[in-house]
């Protein structure tokens, strides 16, 4: 059985929803770089592995970044999936894990990179947002897309209500991009994705190396 790992900073509420999904593997740890992350009890009371891997108690990310690393390669995982996870992670450490780690991220990528993407959508008169699940890169928020999903965005909406509306799509895609990889059907070719069963523009059906 293919298992994963799970990172997360706060409540972890795209990790709850993967851990509810039964995805085809096992969840070998849910890690955070916080010890006061809420994230960490759900899990625990779920019977999963939990660990604290504290940023503040190393001197610099590179240290960091090495102590997460090899605390992860502990674990054995076929997949690494960043759930809320508020660190920026350096070039060595996602090279390490390339083509075996996702992120989701709250908008439409590439439009509203980094932080406040709800807010910046609304300043800017936006009307369609959204979320998108994507292979870790490392640069931020600019890794090859596998799936996103779009939601209106309302005339009298408030940032916490378009945040909640992603939030959902958010819950939905994430878990089914995971289940794809641990079911052998997405992989990363060459910097694409390739989904096996999708049909590229001229009709031909993609593959995975895995078939």
């Amino acid at each position: 059985m293919k298992s994963y790992v799970i990172l997360i900073s706060g409540r972890g509420s795209n990790m709850q929803s993967l851990i509810d999904a039964k995805l085809p593997g096992r969840c070998a740890a849910v890690i955070s770089n916080r010890p006061e992350a809420a994230g960490l009890a759900w899990a625990a009371e779920r019977g999963v592995p939990t660990v604290v891997v504290d940023h503040k108690a190393f001197p610099d990310r590179d240290a960091f970044d090495a102590a997460l690393a090899a605390e992860i390669e502990r674990h054995g995982p076929d997949l690494v999936l960043l759930a809320g996870f508020m660190r920026v992670l350096g070039r060595a450490f996602v090279e390490r894990f390339e083509g075996r780690m996702l992120n989701i991220h709250p908008s439409l990528l590439p439009a509203f990179p980094g932080l406040h993407t709800h807010r910046s959508v609304l300043e800017a008169g936006i009307r369609i947002h959204g979320c998108t699940v994507h292979f870790v890169t490392a640069s931020l928020d600019s890794g090859p897309v596998v799936v996103q999903a779009a939601v209106p965005v309302l005339q009298d909406d408030s940032e916490s209500a378009l945040a909640a509306r992603v939030l959902a799509q958010e819950h939905i895609v994430y878990p089914q991009a995971a289940r794809w990889f641990l079911e052998d059907r997405l992989s990363l070719v060459q910097g694409r994705v390739m989904l096996a069963g999708e049909t590229s523009g001229n009709g031909t059906a993609l593959r995975s190396p895995q078939g």
